[in-house]
């Protein structure tokens, strides 16, 4: 996937300035860093980056220029003396010589032993722009052309003649952050293998999991949290690009944490106007960097944490013509075939800043091309009171199915769709059994309860998910007497001498044969 680096030129960052000749920077894009004086003259560096395509691939460049600021002339003869590096991984320190004041470096992705640095005449497009015959530096080596964060400190040795060194010399600090793109495939229980992009506009993203019951994610990320590494970085900036198909994720908020501290809601920006993904930025400005520094042990980096906003599914989409976000919830949140369901939902303006509006829709449930359920309506324009549409979900449904809104306002471009699951994979896999039910089990076991008693109780608790077991056939059987082992399993299951599990066998016994009505 390719990203349009001109985005990233939106997130310009403040600058600081530590004494008259050291500067910092960590940009994104482009910068051109606070001015110093020389000789009554103001000068300064311009970092700018953009990405190169051709038939050998992708390679990352980034220039650099001294210039006056007034003017924006380069100055002529400057020898830079420059050591960089890419995250943690120091590259190079070397001398450059450049007759008109610019650079272009070129970083190349080679499986090289060690870095390679070349010095080439070449006429590219920075150069161009400012008509400029400039120096290209290849520098080849492992994953240079990546992306992530690019540090460069910059000292000025000579201006105007080569042969001339500067009594005192000029000294910079820039970094330039180029986005890092890495695939992460989810295999859900549900939806089936998903990928899920992660991009960086800072350094390199590592560890990602995720939790389907949660619907969490986490990733971790390299950063120096120093008090002048603080003071350079103005922003972070992530972004996780998630299928539109992927219903889970698809929820109309997220809550992140960065190293257990949680970040303002201001962090997160969903971006639902792509056709076939939705776009979530996670921008963490100075202030929250500040108050992470301040409430936790940050000494290896950022420890990524992101999960829904709420405790229940709430999902949010954006119709194809941009007009309309809809927020949809259901219940149960668990659907099941055979049974009812009820949809709560909201119909808002984007344009209006997301106030809900009186529209006309039509709605449809989904599968395969068989409609399940159809209904049209008019919306409430109230944020006290939801729309709600109760509907039947037939005995041979199961699986993804999807909620169809369509004709908003009378509008066919005025649509969107929600992929929701009936009788979800994930609940049947799943067992959940409270501690404290232990000890009925026990009392069960030693004769404290008798047998009918236990059975009402555990029926009881299946009914209402207090106990949640995995789907299990039932059928009726003419004799309703429990096996001793049974009992033997509850008794052991109390003292901790068998797990979860194989207790659960046993409750799913008396369920297949009629024992525990449910």
């Amino acid at each position: 996937m390719k990203v349009n680096f001109l985005l990233v030129v939106i997130f310009s960052l403040i600058l600081f300035s530590s004494g008259i000749n050291l500067v910092y920077s960590h940009g994104l894009g482009s910068e051109t860093l606070p001015p110093v004086d020389y000789n009554g003259k103001q000068i300064t560096i311009e970092v700018s980056s953009t990405q190169k395509t051709d038939e050998t691939g992708d390679d990352q460049q980034i220039s650099i220029a001294l210039i006056d600021f007034e003017s924006k002339i380069t100055l002529r003869d400057v020898t830079f003396l420059i050591k960089s590096e890419k995250g943690n991984q120091f590259l190079f320190e070397k001398e450059f010589k450049a007759d008109n004041g610019f650079l272009v470096f070129n970083f190349v992705s080679e499986n090289n032993d060690s870095l390679v640095i070349e010095e080439v005449e070449d006429t590219n497009p920075f150069g161009s722009l400012l008509g400029l015959e400039s120096r290209l530096i290849n520098v080849k080596g492992p994953k240079l052309s990546d992306g992530g964060l690019y540090k460069f400190d910059i000292e000025i040795l000579t201006i105007g003649d080569y042969s001339q060194n500067l009594t005192n010399t000029l000294e910079f600090n820039a970094g330039i952050s180029l986005p890092q793109i890495s695939s992460k495939i989810i295999d859900d229980p549900d939806f089936g293998p998903q990928t899920i992009d992660l991009i960086s506009f800072y350094d390199e993203i590592s560890d990602f999991s995720y939790d389907a019951n949660s619907k969490q994610f986490s990733f971790f990320m390299p950063f120096d949290w120093s008090e002048s590494n603080i003071e350079q970085t103005s922003v972070v900036h992530e972004e996780i690009d998630i299928p539109k198909g992927f219903g889970p994720l698809l929820v109309s908020g997220y809550s992140i944490s960065v190293n257990d501290v949680k970040l303002e809601d201001n962090v997160v920006t969903i971006d639902d106007y792509f056709s076939e993904k939705r776009l979530v930025h996670f921008t963490i400005y100075q202030k929250e960097l500040e108050k992470i520094s301040a409430n936790s042990n940050n000494e290896s980096g950022m420890h990524f944490l992101i999960k829904p906003d709420r405790d229940y599914t709430h999902l949010s989409s954006v119709t194809d013509n941009g007009q309309f976000r809809i927020l949809v919830s259901w219940e149960p949140e668990n659907l099941s075939s055979n049974s009812n369901g009820k949809l709560i939902f909201d119909i808002t303006d984007v344009f209006l800043r997301n106030k809900p509006v009186s529209t006309n829709y039509d709605l449809k449930i989904i599968q395969n091309k068989q409609i399940i359920f159809d209904t049209s309506g008019v919306s409430i324009d109230s944020r006290d009171v939801h729309n709600t549409v109760e509907f039947f979900i037939p005995e041979n449904i199961s699986g993804i199915v999807y909620l169809n809104f369509e004709n908003l306002g009378n509008n066919p471009l005025a649509k969107t769709s929600f992929p929701i699951v009936i009788d979800s994979k994930l609940i049947q896999n799943q067992t959940n059994i409270p501690g404290w039910i232990k000890n009925n089990a026990g009392w069960w076991a030693d004769g404290t309860i008798d047998d009918n008693t236990f059975i009402q109780g555990i029926e009881f608790m299946i009914k209402t998910q207090i106990i949640v077991i995995p789907e299990t056939q039932q059928k009726s059987i003419d004799s309703q007497e429990i096996p001793s082992w049974i009992k033997n399993n509850a008794g052991w299951w109390a003292d901790g001498t068998i797990d979860d599990s194989t207790f659960v066998n046993g409750l799913q016994y008396l369920v297949a044969n009629g024992i525990i009505q449910i």
